[in-house]
């Protein structure tokens, strides 16, 4: 959430605040009328509250006359009748007040955040800015496969009986498919917390409206979350949303931070807008397991902890040694809520392209101001909000494609990446029984 006090902040010996987020807003290609909105009903909400704090001295004024009447023995009715009138005035104006108190704070939820000043302006994908290229892109002696088409002759995936089952954009995973995804699950988890120092988490899968609210996901992304009817219930679309709001409505200390952990869970996204979209195989499902790591962190750390996040999760693509590239997303192809984020992309042999493996964002105060996460400096002075950061280390099933289509061999077998040898039991190839 942006902070409307910096809104309303006169900037020195430069253009305001405010128009340097209204440029923003344009660069992300999002609409700047709200803004307008949300100052003048700033406006009017200060304005009610000075009238209320007028009246209640009125209030306190006539109090004190009724009580000296009183001890005089006069008649104090009339006074008493003016009294009552103010009391009413008052409680009306504070409960105006309230209301539109709280209009503003529902529109300053429908906006993003401001970008940092290091994010490359741009439309979409196509500006984004490659940051560097590790590996070089497997090229085969013979026509590389998909991984569908690789997980199907294996018998590792089944989509049809999982379309039976429940719908489409689902799966199996059976035999070797089953533990290939269990031990990335294992693999990733002993890396970031026995190599990076994360600790680790399996949070709840089921969360409330709040805490969608603290990361951003409400209101703007509600038609993406599945709901579970008559409740206010519901399924994580990423580890993200509890881990996040594990802190919501706290007070740190400074020597708590940085806090860093990894979570594994599964996650649940309706992926609506994407029909027609990778309707074949694992990439865009509505289940999938992921292991997220999540950092709250000092503010003038933040920016340095997010380039370490980053690492660690390009870390795991260096270990299975698959070809991926980061990229530094521009303003109109970052997420809702983030400042800066890095996009890894695994080479996909048989798709032939670069695709999305993790996303690693710093959001800044963004989701603590609407979590109300903050800190308590050491030498004292005003708590602020922390700083969150997160970012996918891995997407499970989209690292499990990833080995499929890079280590695929003529024969359609799998060679395991040797990383992964004693997650599989010593299992060094996946062959068709």
């Amino acid at each position: 959430m942006i902070d409307i006090k910096w809104l309303e902040k006169k900037a020195e010996g430069g253009p305001s605040y405010l128009e340097e987020y209204r440029q923003s807003l344009i660069h992300r290609g999002a609409t700047t009328d709200v803004l307008d909105q949300i100052l003048d009903l700033n406006k009017k909400r200060k304005e009610m509250i000075t009238q209320a704090e007028t009246a209640k001295s009125n209030q306190n004024k006539v109090s004190g006359e009724i009580a000296q009447m009183k001890r005089s023995g006069q008649d104090a009715s009339a006074m008493i009748a003016e009294m009552g009138k103010l009391a009413g005035s008052v409680k009306e104006m504070e409960a105006q007040a309230q209301a539109v108190d709280q209009q503003v704070y529902q529109l300053l939820l429908t906006i993003p955040n401001k970008p940092h000043h290091t994010v490359p302006v741009g439309g979409g994908a196509e500006d984004n800015k490659l940051v560097k290229k590790v590996g070089e892109a497997k090229k085969f002696s013979f026509k590389a496969k998909e991984h569908w088409e690789l997980g199907e002759k294996l018998d590792i995936l089944d989509f049809e009986r999982a379309g039976k089952v429940t719908g489409t954009r689902f799966s199996f995973l059976k035999g070797a498919g089953a533990r290939l995804e269990r031990a990335l699950i294992q693999f990733m988890m002993d890396v970031h917390s026995n190599e990076h120092g994360y600790t680790e988490m399996i949070p709840p899968f089921i969360v409330n409206s709040v805490s969608l609210t603290g990361t951003g996901n409400f209101p703007k992304f509600k038609e993406d979350v599945f709901h579970l009817e008559g409740t206010d219930y519901y399924l994580i679309p990423t580890a993200e949303v509890p881990v996040t709001n594990y802190y919501n409505n706290e007070m740190l200390n400074e020597s708590d931070l940085p806090k860093s952990f990894c979570a594994y869970s599964p996650c649940f996204r309706s992926e609506a807008g994407s029909h027609g979209r990778d309707t074949k195989g694992l990439i865009r499902q509505h289940q999938f397991n992921k292991v997220e790591l999540m950092t709250f962190s000092l503010p003038e750390k933040s920016h340095e902890m997010h380039e370490q996040l980053t690492s660690h999760a390009e870390n795991i693509l260096n270990k299975l040694e698959l070809p991926y590239r980061r990229m530094l997303l521009c303003t109109g192809d970052m997420g809702f809520g983030s400042a800066k984020t890095y996009d890894l992309e695994v080479w996909l042999p048989g798709q032939n392209e670069y695709r999305e493996i993790s996303s690693c964002s710093n959001f800044e105060d963004f989701q603590a101001r609407r979590a109300n996460i903050r800190y308590r400096p050491a030498g004292g002075g005003k708590p602020a909000f922390v700083h969150t950061l997160n970012g996918s280390g891995l997407a499970v099933g989209r690292t499990l494609i990833a080995i499929l289509e890079n280590y695929q061999q003529e024969d359609g077998s799998i060679v395991v990446p040797s990383a992964l040898v004693p997650y599989m039991g010593g299992k060094k190839l996946i062959a068709k029984s």
